[in-house]
Order: C-alpha cells, then sequence, then structure tokens
C-alpha cells in the first residue's frame, strides 16, 4: 500500500511539473512574440528618426541657399513644398 501511495504522490508531481512546463512554455511564446512586436516598432521609430535627420538636413540646405532671384526663391519654395508633403507621408506612414 506505501509503495503504490508513493507512486501516486509521485503521478501528481509529475502531472504538476508537466502543467507548469506547458504554461512556462506559453508564456515563453507569448513574451517572444511581443519581443517581436517591440522590435518592429524601435525599428520603425529608428527609421522614421532617420527620416527626420534627412528632414532637418535638407532644410538645412534650403536655409543656406542664397535668395538672389526669382528662380532661386521659386526653388526655396519648391524644396520647402516637398519637405512638407514628407512630412505628410511620414506622419501617414507613422500611424
Amino acid at each position: 500500500m506505501r509503495v503504490y501511495e508513493e507512486l501516486q504522490r509521485l503521478d501528481n508531481l509529475a502531472e504538476q511539473v508537466e502543467n507548469k512546463v506547458k504554461l512556462l512554455e506559453q508564456e515563453n511564446t507569448a513574451l517572444k512574440n511581443q519581443l517581436l512586436v517591440y522590435q518592429k516598432r524601435l525599428s520603425d521609430q529608428e527609421e522614421a528618426l532617420e527620416d527626420f535627420k534627412n528632414q532637418i538636413k535638407i532644410s538645412k540646405i534650403v536655409r543656406n541657399i542664397p535668395v538672389e532671384n526669382k528662380a532661386s526663391a521659386e526653388l526655396r519654395g519648391r524644396i520647402d513644398d516637398y519637405i512638407k508633403e514628407i512630412d505628410k507621408i511620414i506622419t501617414y506612414l507613422s500611424e
């Protein structure tokens, strides 16, 4: 009788261990998925940051173009318009 009770106890412990392993595997899978989501989000934010850095560089270049005549003023206006369009596109893609 004592051996039977010990086997039953060990069987219960084995079942508890199995359940705990399954729960840990599920948690591990969920955490891996969450990590992938965060990595994607970080990648998107880094890309957006690079776009903003490029935009700042372009803006600095535009500001440094000397406005001597009408053609230069038009060029500056076009570049400003392009920058505004790029801003709109980046905002749209960020959503």
